[in-house]
């Protein structure tokens, strides 16, 4: 009998679509009103805050900013015995020096951020319009969350504080990205991000033969750590990010940062690698007579819920009647906070885009239809039950 009922989800979804299609200007709107407002994180105050008066011009209830600037609010269910929280950060990678103009075309937007993640925090300020045109009522409350201090050195801490002072039993966790769509993540890899500085001192001898700079010093252990063998099972990488330092071309680096990020299956093996990326800056440190800090300042833990977990088949099964190809892969975003609450939720795309990451990033608009019907979708499977473990 519940796979019938579901049935008549899978069922709504053209009609579903039909409407949604009527309501993408107003995402776009959100999008733009939204992408403008600069929210590097630390600094996505005045972004929240915009937020968060979206959500009580939308009717939402118990609207408020936390303590840790995050923007909450709250649509009543019909029967309000369930509570399904739709999260989106709020900050992005962008600093406020950046121009923010968005430049909206008729197939795409483009702007500084707007794939990750101001289209995922327009999604939540956009939403109820969806909803209300789309004829869907819930039982469930939905809990809207724009976090803060997500990325980087914020290390979910806007998401982590919300969820632990949460007096609400969650029964989902929906994370809205706004790409890529048809991208699901229902587990979460073990990571540990960080920065290696190479600082050379005031006294150092330049005169000497093997005299070298931060950039060169630096250089060596990106050669030492490309040497740390690397298991295919369980399966790790190391990602260096970005290295800078240096003033000229005359003058010898005197102060350079690598930024890197360790990434695996399994929690031991991330602490391993970090243990030999610790030795390595030690060793370096002690030939060249610089300065090498390591500092570590992001972590995660591998976990999540199971492939055959009904929400994910619920989240497969919706794709696949949209007839979007669905991609299955880990992630190292919001999902860790649900996961080490033991709190079953997934990561969704709303739509595809491209040059992600960079100020002139850019989300295409004709399969924002197909993406905001499938987190309808969602809603109502998740409402209905057909999402709970045993199910």
């Amino acid at each position: 009998m519940a796979k019938q009922k579901f049935q008549v989800i899978l069922d709504r979804l053209p009609e579903l679509a039909v409407r949604a299609a009527g309501c993408v200007q107003a995402l776009l709107s959100n999008l733009v009103l939204i992408g403008e407002i600069p929210a590097p994180t630390f600094g996505e105050d005045r972004r929240v805050r915009f937020i968060a008066d979206r959500f009580a011009e939308n009717g939402l209830v118990s609207g408020s900013v936390d303590e840790k600037g995050n923007a909450i609010a709250v649509m009543p269910g019909s029967k309000g015995d369930r509570n399904i929280l739709l999260e989106a950060h709020a900050d992005t990678g962008i600093p406020s020096s950046v121009d923010h103009t968005i430049l909206v075309e008729p197939d795409r937007v483009m702007g500084p951020g707007v794939a990750n993640n101001s289209l995922g925090v327009a999604v939540l300020a956009a939403l109820p319009h969806f909803l209300e045109k789309m004829e869907i009522v819930l039982d469930s409350n939905i809990i809207f969350l724009a976090s803060s201090r997500s990325l980087a050195r914020g290390n979910l801490e806007g998401l982590r504080f919300f969820l632990e002072n949460n007096n609400l039993p969650l029964c989902a966790g929906i994370c809205v990205d706004g790409t890529q769509l048809g991208h699901l993540s229902i587990q979460s890899l073990a990571m540990m991000r960080g920065e290696i500085t190479c600082t050379v001192p005031e006294e150092y001898d330049w005169t000497r033969f093997h005299a070298t700079g931060a950039i060169r010093t630096i250089n060596e252990v990106i050669n030492q750590i490309n040497a740390i063998p690397l298991p295919n099972k369980p399966r790790s990488n190391i990602a260096f990010g970005s290295i800078y330092g240096g003033s000229g071309f005359n003058k010898v680096a005197r102060h350079a940062v690598l930024r890197f990020e360790i990434r695996s299956e399994d929690d031991a093996m991330v602490k391993k690698i970090l243990r030999q990326i610790r030795d390595i800056c030690e060793d370096v440190s002690s030939q060249k007579e610089s300065r090498i800090d390591l500092d570590v300042f992001t972590e995660r833990k591998a976990g999540g819920i199971p492939f055959a977990h009904p929400l994910s088949r619920r989240a497969r099964k919706i794709l696949e009647t949209l007839q979007i190809p669905c991609r299955v892969s880990p992630s190292t975003s919001e999902l860790f906070a649900f996961i080490d609450r033991g709190i079953p939720a997934l990561s969704i795309g709303i739509t595809s885009g491209e040059v992600l990451a960079y100020p002139d990033e850019l989300v295409n608009v004709p399969p924002m239809t197909a993406g905001m019907t499938q987190l309808a979708a969602l809603l109502l499977a998740i409402d209905g039950g057909y999402c709970d473990e045993h199910s």
